[in-house]
């Protein structure tokens, strides 16, 4: 159902585009389906499954919170514009999305 509508050199595909966005949608719902299994299994056995928003997490300096699409200028290469911060792309993506799990934790928790 996924597969690509690119085609060949010879033989080029039909509304690429729209099959592009179909297929996201449909490669999304498995992940979807992950989530729920994931909260149900948390709740099930006590535990607590925090929810972040992922947007930006990869443009956003985790020493500064400055964002900007410019921080991040290759797949693997993070340098903040505004302080000069520089770290691998994935590290700091994952200390802001750390950072917005403690803040709901933290909300939630009183």
């Amino acid at each position: 159902m996924s597969k690509s509508a690119k085609g060949s050199i010879e033989k080029k595909g039909k509304n690429v585009k729209a099959k592009s966005g179909l297929n996201k949608s449909i490669l999304d719902q498995g992940l979807s389906m992950l989530v729920d299994m994931l909260e149900y299994k948390q709740l099930w056995r006590g535990g607590l499954l925090v929810k972040i928003d992922l947007r930006y997490t990869s443009q956003t300096c985790s020493s500064c919170g400055h964002v900007a699409k410019e921080n991040r200028l290759t797949q693997t290469k993070f340098e903040c514009v505004e302080c000069g911060f520089s770290e691998n792309a994935d590290i700091n993506a994952s200390r802001n999305i750390l950072a917005a799990g403690h803040t709901v934790l933290s909300v939630e928790g009183g």
